[in-house]
């Protein structure tokens, strides 16, 4: 049986970074897939490890050889989940953790619609606002501009599985890997055991 597919999302500034760091530090199972992106690196990423940081050009060669599973831009770059370590780990039986973007999560679900999609919310808007201002690295017209894309990405909430909310980083932590335990005991994921004893 292969591994679970889940894909989390949430605006810029809901402390998706935090909580996936979390999530996998309490996983024994879990990988995490990395994605491919043209958006320069951040001071503390590692290349392969965060993301893959490729330029315009490589990424457009990507999608011409059709290796990713989805991609799409925003705020001005690229990104999108290369589909062959993915599938390698999910035939592996592995359970894979995507860290992507709205509109990626969605085509992901339809063209593999077994995936959990998860979304994050934060506690309140004006919690959004006050991380993106408070970064202190994002020019005010970028900030206004993904505030404007979280808007719209609330509004898709309803497409998702679950909703959390990050008002505790432990306490999101917790509610994910419940929901990852949760999928896995479903009856379609365990009606072969009654088979075998009939």
């Amino acid at each position: 049986m292969g591994g679970k597919l889940i894909v989390l999302s949430g605006p810029s500034g809901v402390g998706k970074s935090t909580v996936v760091k979390g999530v996998m530090a309490r996983s024994q199972t879990l990988q995490f897939s990395v994605s491919a992106t043209t958006r320069p690196m951040r001071p503390g990423e590692v290349d392969g490890k965060n993301y893959f940081f490729v330029s315009r050009d490589q990424f457009r060669q990507m999608i011409e050889q059709q290796a990713l599973l989805e991609y799409a831009q925003y705020v001005g770059n690229y990104y999108g989940t290369p589909e062959a370590p993915l599938n390698e780990a999910l035939e592996a039986g592995r359970d894979v953790l995507l860290d992507i973007e709205v509109q990626g999560a969605l085509r992901v679900k339809a063209r593999r619609p077994d995936a959990i999609l998860i979304f994050m919310l934060a506690p309140s808007f004006r919690d959004i606002e006050a991380r993106l201002f408070g970064r202190g690295d994002t020019a005010p017209e970028l900030i206004r501009e993904r505030l404007e894309r979280a808007r719209w990405e609330y509004t898709q909430a309803g497409q998702y599985d679950y909703l959390v909310v990050n008002d505790n980083v432990d306490k999101a932590v917790s509610e994910i890997l419940s929901i990852i335990e949760a999928e896995k005991c479903k009856t379609s994921e365990r009606l072969h055991l009654l088979k075998e004893e009939l």
